[in-house]
């Protein structure tokens, strides 16, 4: 049992919420502050992406004993529907019974915060953080940037409010720190598919939906009042972008000639599309993560990444998890627990930044690539057979709890592997042949 302490935390979206559940548990008193509302008082806002609890957030959850009650407001998708011009193809995740569960992200953070609450995590709304002492962990709080500021002082702060980060800012102003922010020239959209009157979805409640179209795609994900909530990700500027989408005509026309199966199932495109605002994709790199033992960056705060892996919740509720082991392996000794959290984690923050990245070329192109999808095929096949010697680079991802850095070596390893095989002649006739599977058993010996 560690000695109590009074611990701050900034941010109080899922990974401060849940953060704040957990120092609770181990006898710290908790309190959260955020310059924002009380996200339980406020419409959410059209900028959001549904998110994909995979097991490594299902271990943290399930770790102080919230996993049921955030299941009851998921729903699992077992498989992809990538929506062609013409058709629509079935891909499914894992081994059978894996999956993915979707959440709208408002009602997670809803929930998160009166389970917080309830576990004893005081939470402070509309408290604008400006500034932290780093040397003694004071919160510098006021109405503006310029204005009069109070101070608070805690023994611990950890900042785990996002890609933005003012405690991070803070943190780059010492000397020796590493930071680099890249914007994908992509940004991103809120839709909406209704339910039907009867409360049904209209699309299967059980697959995520990609339209995949090379330079831009659309995304479906279910929710529990039967609705969708749709993510358009575009280019900025270009000939199919944001900026050339002018006037209601426009997009009318645009959903017509390249999302046709979109038109009947979105009736208020035109309204969502011009009212909901074009939002801006980043991933953020840093280091250190820590200061002493007295300030902490997590989740977004120290290694946001653009969400085509459904990992960006994932990883800051296991960067949680690790953190917590340290804990009970350290004690009271929070200078190593800190400095330990920060050098296993970052090689991982790095990885699924990187995976993340690429699977958005892989989202917007390649599932709609016969080559590819007979290439997923020829994966599963060879994994079913030898489970022991290929797990599938998603599958590694999105259903293990190994590394993300591992995942990202093996997968490249893989790929190498697989580019070979690709190149076979006949390769869709003989995919599934015993010559096919030798092959690839001592291409595995090989490297």
């Amino acid at each position: 049992m560690q000695k109590p302490l009074r611990i701050a935390i900034v941010g109080s979206g899922l990974v401060g919420s849940l953060l704040g559940i957990y120092l609770r548990k181990a006898g710290h008193s908790v309190e959260i502050y955020d310059r924002s509302q009380d996200i339980r008082t406020v419409k959410f806002s059209g900028r959001s992406i549904n998110l994909a609890m995979s097991p490594r957030g299902w271990k943290a959850l399930d770790a102080v004993g919230i996993g049921d009650a955030i299941r009851s407001i998921a729903l699992p998708m077992d498989k992809r529907a990538i929506h062609l011009k013409d058709s629509v193809a079935e891909q499914h995740y894992g081994q059978e019974g894996e999956t993915i569960d979707s959440l709208s992200r408002g009602m997670l953070n809803r929930r998160m915060v009166d389970l917080a609450e309830e576990a004893g995590v005081i939470f402070h709304f509309e408290q604008k953080v400006w500034d932290v002492t780093l040397a003694d962990a004071t919160l510098h709080i006021g109405e503006t940037e310029r204005g009069e500021w109070s101070e608070v002082k805690h023994d611990i702060v950890f900042g785990a409010d996002g890609a933005f980060s003012r405690i991070r800012h803070r943190m780059q102003r010492q000397s020796m720190f590493n930071y680099s922010q890249d914007f994908l020239e992509t940004g991103y959209k809120e839709l909406n598919i209704p339910a039907n009157p009867d409360g049904s979805h209209k699309l299967d409640p059980s697959s995520f939906h990609i339209w995949p179209r090379g330079e831009y795609m659309l995304i479906a994900l279910p929710n529990l009042d039967g609705s969708f909530t749709c993510t358009l990700f575009m280019p900025f500027d270009g000939e199919n972008s944001f900026a050339a989408l002018t006037d209601r005509a426009k997009v009318e026309a645009f959903f017509r000639e390249n999302l046709p199966d979109t038109v009947d199932v979105i009736p208020n495109l035109v309204h969502d599309f011009f009212t909901n605002p074009t939002s801006t994709l980043v991933t953020m790199k840093c280091y250190p993560w820590t200061y002493s033992d007295k300030v902490a960056l997590i989740g977004d705060a120290c290694h946001a990444i653009v969400p085509f892996y459904g990992q960006g919740m994932n990883a800051g509720f296991e960067d949680i998890s690790v953190l917590n082991e340290l804990m009970q392996q350290y004690g009271d000794d929070w200078k190593t627990i800190f400095s330990e959290y920060q050098s296993q984690r970052k090689p991982n923050a790095d990885a699924i930044a990187e995976l993340s990245y690429r699977n958005f070329l892989e989202m917007s192109s390649k599932t709609a690539d016969p080559q590819f999808l007979l290439r997923k095929k020829i994966e599963k096949w060879f994994a079913d057979r030898h489970p022991s010697m290929w797990e599938p680079l998603y599958s590694r991802v999105t259903f293990s709890h190994r590394p993300y850095a591992e995942a990202l070596a093996i997968g490249d390893r893989q790929k190498i592997i697989m580019d070979d095989i690709m190149m076979i002649p006949n390769i869709e006739r003989v995919w599934d042949s015993e010559m096919i599977e030798k092959r690839i058993l001592q291409e595995l010996q090989d490297n």
